[in-house]
């Protein structure tokens, strides 16, 4: 009875001995290598919800901007749309020179400075509809300073050609080299290229104004005719 006794004791001290010990060297190898295995396979999942959702919040201020710009122009002072800012100090220029295109001046708008990726929106207005000297009217096309909203860079096809102005956020990859599409929306003139977004591609996003809308809200407002 009594070495019974013993043996059950040395085989409970042997289990809590095993069980004492914690996990090996190769134990612990083996679960960081599945916790890796894990990550790696959330990561991409997770950067593509962050990055949906900083353009889902560059949308949204994009149509506040684009709102602020009509604001602008009912503004009884203004009567126009503003001149791009051209050195950067969130203003806008007196009056728009033959090249109308630059950055949002986003303290005369009273909007936020950057969008979600942190950068300062490129906007370009025709200076048919910023100009302070004689303001536009029904009549007025924009044909002068013509604005195109192309699919590609070669501006074969168009989505409109008489954009009264055009809003472009440079995406996530704007420090990176640009596609030629996203080249096409930096390089100063009044050619733009807004398409699909592609994964590791071209993810600039871009809004504009055409006469129609200005004149609706103008009209709208009592501003025109």
């Amino acid at each position: 009875m009594i070495i019974s006794i013993s043996s059950h004791r040395l085989a409970a001290n042997s289990t809590l001995g095993k069980s004492d010990r914690g996990f090996t060297l190769l134990e612990m190898a083996i679960v960081l290598a599945i916790v890796g295995l894990l990550l790696g396979g959330l990561l991409p999942v997770i950067s593509g919800q962050i990055d949906q959702q900083r353009r889902n919040e560059t949308r949204k201020y994009m149509d506040e901007v684009r709102d602020a710009l009509l604001g602008y122009a009912i503004s009884t002072a203004n009567k126009r749309l503003p001149c791009p800012d051209s050195n950067s100090d969130g203003t806008a220029e007196a009056t728009c020179s033959a090249q109308q295109v630059g950055t949002l001046p986003y303290k005369d708008l009273g909007v936020a400075e950057k969008d979600a990726y942190g950068n300062v929106l490129v906007y370009a207005v025709a200076k048919e509809f910023a100009d302070s000297t004689t303001h536009f009217t029904l009549s007025t096309t924009g044909a002068a300073n013509t604005m195109r909203i192309c699919t590609t860079a070669a501006c074969t096809a168009n989505l409109t050609s008489t954009a009264a102005a055009v809003i472009v956020s440079r995406g996530a990859n704007w420090a990176n080299t640009p596609s030629a599409d996203e080249a096409e929306n930096t390089d100063g003139d009044t050619d733009f290229v807004s398409h699909d977004f592609v994964q590791s591609g071209y993810d600039d996003m871009v809004i504009w104004i055409s006469p129609n809308i200005l004149f609706n809200r103008m009209v709208t407002a009592g501003q025109l005719p």
